[in-house]
């Protein structure tokens, strides 16, 4: 998983009808394509445990540098296609973005190989965890290391999203870290990220540069010990499909960070922020009716507890839209009536 919004929504669309929308025809539909490129991206994400398991058995490091590899392979052809370089040299003169870039790379590195493992492992269920108390994650942190106050009810979510961590260590009879793990990542990614400000194709073409060299160079280890499974072919087992299954993890990574940035443009983040609970949902979908994975009754009440805390957060995030929409709107000076315009005008003359 990737490059997601953060759990605050601010961005909205404005129109200037009373009783209607005035927005143009066009940028209906325009809207409408957005709203289509959010669920491709965000529907993608989260059919990711029906692929990982197809690279089996490669290894999750085997799968893991794989598609580092390819990942950037595929977005060096976007960009070429694109002819997208410009960013490319205002980068690199500076060398705190870079930095900042480089770590964003390491932090994604342990979120990719953990979920690859997670999934092959058997543990889809906990890995959409990981992802649905992420917003959760990325608001503490907000608070810790950006310093800023929230809300009671965003307090609220926080402390129920705790106690069904505290619910879940009961029912798995250990700390959840495969999602822990996740939601750390990935918040820590989402937290880099925002501070570098690059689009995602763009991100992502800086942290797979950093990260190519050393999976090329792990890819080259295993290959030497005799480990690794691209190119090679074993009867009863796996064929060449299965190295083009490994390349194919690189256009997989590249093609939703494409539908998303076109998602970004055109809708409201209100609707991203919304979407954004797709993938996880998908994961524990695929996870429960497709792995027949074990949920006692303990885990549906961590679960529970989770989805409790994230519709308080998003209800809170709405009414906060409203309020600012209202605010916006009252501080607008509203046109005086034709006949005080003309009472004023003649005043003036006079």
């Amino acid at each position: 998983m990737t490059v997601r919004p953060s759990a605050r929504y601010g961005h909205l669309d404005h129109t200037r009808a009373e009783g209607h929308s005035a927005m143009p025809e066009t940028d209906q539909r325009d809207n409408g394509r957005g709203l289509w490129y959010g669920f491709a991206a965000y529907g993608i994400w989260g059919l990711f445990p029906l692929f990982w398991p197809l690279l089996e058995p490669g290894a999750a490091d085997d799968i893991l540098a794989n598609r580092m590899v390819w990942s950037l392979v595929a977005v060096v052809l976007l960009l070429v296609v694109q002819r997208h370089w410009s960013w490319i040299r205002p980068l690199l003169r500076q060398p705190r973005r870079v930095a900042m870039l480089a770590g964003a790379a390491a932090v994604i590195s342990v979120n990719w190989g953990v979920y690859i493992w997670g999934v092959n492992a058997g543990h889809v269920v906990e890995t959409s965890l990981g992802y649905f108390i992420n917003p959760l994650v990325t608001i503490a942190f907000g608070v810790l290391v950006l310093k800023e106050r929230l809300r009671v009810a965003q307090w609220t979510a926080v402390g129920v999203g705790a106690l069904a961590v505290a619910v879940l260590t009961a029912a798995y009879g250990r700390l959840p870290w495969i999602a822990l793990t996740l939601a750390l990542s990935f918040a820590t990614y989402g937290l880099l990220k925002k501070k570098v400000g690059l689009s995602g194709l763009e991100s992502l073409a800086a942290e797979s540069a950093f990260m190519f060299p050393f999976a090329l160079g792990y890819l080259v280890y295993l290959e030497v010990s005799g480990r690794g499974t691209f190119g090679h072919t074993v009867a009863g087992s796996y064929g060449l499909g299965h190295s083009g299954l490994l390349m194919l993890s690189g256009v997989i990574t590249a093609i939703p960070l494409l539908f998303f940035g076109a998602a970004a443009v055109r809708v409201p983040l209100t609707v991203l922020g919304l979407l954004q609970y797709l993938a996880p949902v998908f994961q524990f979908l695929i996870g429960v009716a497709v792995f027949h994975e074990s949920m006692p009754p303990a885990r549906w009440a961590g679960f529970g507890l989770v989805w409790a805390a994230l519709a308080l957060l998003t209800w809170d995030a709405l009414r906060q839209v409203r309020a600012d929409r209202a605010l916006r709107a009252a501080a607008v000076p509203r046109p005086a009536p034709a006949d005080q315009s003309a009472e004023a005008a003649a005043a003036v003359t006079r």
